[in-house]
């Protein structure tokens, strides 16, 4: 993950300041990508121990097309715990608030809800939404299967008359599918990118996304690539930002997916690292 420490080392190094939403500013550059041959292994940090299980775990969500909060957590998988539908508790910076949006379970139309039901209204996350909306992923799989050479393969997290529902807008917001050679490749677009926090676990879900379909089409594993556009470190970030920087990284691990029938049959627990070699966890603060 050179890649990725580079983007650090620049942030650093030529981020200008910006304020945000939070309330807590960030340092920011624009524009850069980062392209990974997944031959060469899983693209997971190892200069700091990531928690596996809930990336394994957000994505089977986002598969399943969940929006259920507490499923999430069942699974030991936090990363929602302090967001949820702004129709249901309007998003605030007070502490009232924020204990609110912890208690409130429904996520709203996010990620999954949109690769799988793209269109359909939005009832809570409770509802049976079968046959409703769009189903973008199983388009994507049945277009691997009869016509791979497709570049339509296109998946939008981005429904702009939904966002008032959702947790949080989606930071990245749409990824795409090619085939070239036998291999399957898979690029993503973010719009925000927490880059201490947030894109090392976006890489590391997006991997295994590419691997799922791979294994779905049969086709090889290919280049994973992100276009990322406001890359950014917050600024209680920046010392420990440095300190992973002085860490020499691990050779990568692998991944084994066992018992593996359909990429919607798929659970987090078939999903393995194996030789993963990492330095200790540095904790980062979220901003809310």
């Amino acid at each position: 993950m050179e890649t990725y420490l580079n983007l650090v080392d620049k942030i650093l190094t030529e981020g200008k300041k910006k304020r945000t939403r939070t309330g807590i500013d960030k340092i920011v550059i624009f524009g850069e990508d980062i392209n990974h041959n997944m031959s060469k292994g899983f693209p997971i940090l190892t200069t700091k121990k990531m928690y596996t299980n809930a990336i394994f775990v957000e994505l089977e969500g986002f598969i399943k097309g969940l929006t259920d909060k507490k499923w999430y957590q069942e699974r030991k998988c936090n990363i929602w715990n302090e967001w949820c539908n702004p129709a249901k508790v309007p998003y605030g910076h007070d502490e009232g608030t924020k204990i609110r949006m912890k208690e409130e379970r429904d996520l709203g139309p996010i990620y999954g809800f949109q690769w799988r039901h793209f269109g359909a209204e939005y009832n809570g996350y409770d509802f049976d939404y079968t046959g409703k909306g769009f189903d973008q992923l199983k388009d994507i799989v049945q277009k691997l299967k009869s016509e791979p050479d497709s570049t339509r393969m296109i998946v939008n997290a981005w429904s702009p008359l939904q966002l008032n529902q959702m947790a949080l807008p989606p930071c990245h917001y749409s990824f795409t599918v090619n085939v070239i050679d036998n291999k399957l490749h898979l690029s993503w677009k973010q719009r925000s990118v927490d880059t201490m926090l947030g894109l090392p676990f976006n890489i590391a879900s997006y991997a295994t996304l590419l691997k799922l379909l791979a294994k779905e089409s049969g086709f090889k594993e290919g280049n994973l690539i992100g276009h990322l556009e406001d890359l950014h470190i917050y600024i209680n970030h920046i010392d420990k930002a440095r300190e992973q920087l002085k860490r020499k990284p691990y050779p990568l691990p692998e991944v084994e997916i066992t018992n593996f029938s359909s990429i919607f049959n798929w659970t987090h627990q078939q999903t393995n690292l194996i030789n993963y070699h990492y330095h200790p966890k540095i904790e980062f603060p979220i901003a809310v």
